[in-house]
């Protein structure tokens, strides 16, 4: 299931990320210090050490954003999520295909964190390059996603993606994983339209103990399905 979440940043959180990104001097570094064995040889980026101070600002901003968007919740339906990181692609630069590491082990705790989903958020303004389209493969094809400053897309991070190379210009973004509570796509998928249906059913003050029942089946559901 391949989401996009618009204004997951507001302007004065995303004016926010952007200067303390622009001013991180020497935290920027190369983006293959974090790649695993697939992904170091196709990755060609730069990315904010994780473990600097801009690092800690930035991520706080995102997740308290993050903690209060209902969409992204109703979507991912997170259990851990992953601190947010930070890249950078100039002119040439890219990220092959590639699939996201299964497991990665949290910066902060060192616990083990399942990826089962992926989440790139946009910082640069698409007028401001040209390329660095992230291109997602499913069954139904490749999707190429190129969204405005502040929105976001999640996407299964089995699906084999990739950065187009950037012709001219600047991308900067945000991305992290999830460890959702429902592991399986498809579940989440259908928890995902049952909850936007419930929702639409609220709007429109349909039956109400139809939309009781609704909403039980809906917890029912995620109670069975859901880890913690």
């Amino acid at each position: 299931m391949l989401v996009c979440i618009p204004k997951v940043l507001d302007a004065q959180q995303l004016a926010a990320v952007r200067s303390l990104l622009a001013q991180a001097g020497d935290a920027w570094v190369d983006g293959r210090v974090t790649a695993g064995y697939q992904g170091a040889p196709v990755k060609f980026n730069q990315q904010i050490d994780e473990r600097s101070e801009v690092a800690q600002q930035c991520q706080h901003i995102i997740l308290s954003a993050l903690e209060r968007h209902p969409l992204f919740i109703s979507a991912a339906l997170p259990n851990i999520v992953y601190p947010p990181m930070f890249n950078r692609y100039g002119e040439g630069m890219h990220f092959g295909a590639h699939v996201d590491g299964s497991v990665r082990i949290h910066p902060h705790h060192g616990r083990k964190l399942r990826t089962d989903i992926s989440a790139t958020l946009f910082l640069s303004d698409q007028q401001d390059y040209d390329g660095g389209e992230l291109e997602v493969e499913d069954t139904y094809g490749t999707h190429a996603v190129k969204l405005d400053a502040g929105d976001m897309v999640i996407y299964p991070a089995t699906s084999l993606h990739q950065v187009t190379p950037i012709t001219r210009g600047i991308r900067t973004g945000c991305f992290f994983w999830i460890q959702s509570l429902v592991r399986d796509d498809g579940q989440r998928a259908m928890l995902f339209d049952m909850d936007n249906a419930i929702q639409t059913l609220n709007q429109t003050q349909a039956e109400e103990s139809a939309r009781r029942k609704l909403i039980g089946v809906y917890h029912n559901l995620l109670r069975q399905w859901s880890e913690t």
